[in-house]
């Protein structure tokens, strides 16, 4: 007796690439402390500051500057994505097998 097994599901769904925010977000906070040490090391001394301070103050500045800047490229990358997606049609394959990993 043949098992007959039933239709495949056939659905459209859509593909596209899309960024990870997160990354976006910790590479603009890092330009920006790489930028605000450039800033506070690189520009002449004033004695009235700490070059730390100076560097402290910058890197709040600068780092909540470059995660937003990434988090704008994000954004514009997803909608950039969103233009470019494409439809595909899926079926769902039946196993044929069990899976032998439970056995033991």
């Amino acid at each position: 007796m043949p098992s007959e097994q039933p239709a495949a599901e056939r659905r459209e769904v859509t593909v596209r690439r899309a960024p990870k925010y997160v990354p976006f977000l910790i590479l603009g906070a890092l330009v920006g402390m790489v930028v605000a040490a450039a800033v506070a090391y690189g520009l002449p001394a004033t004695p009235e500051f700490d070059p730390a301070s100076v560097f402290g103050f910058f890197l709040v500045l600068f780092a909540g500057a470059g995660a937003i800047l990434g988090a704008a490229l994000a954004l514009i990358l997803d909608r950039r994505s969103v233009k470019r997606q494409q439809r595909a049609v899926v079926e769902a394959v039946p196993d044929s097998e069990p899976d032998s990993d439970n056995l033991q």
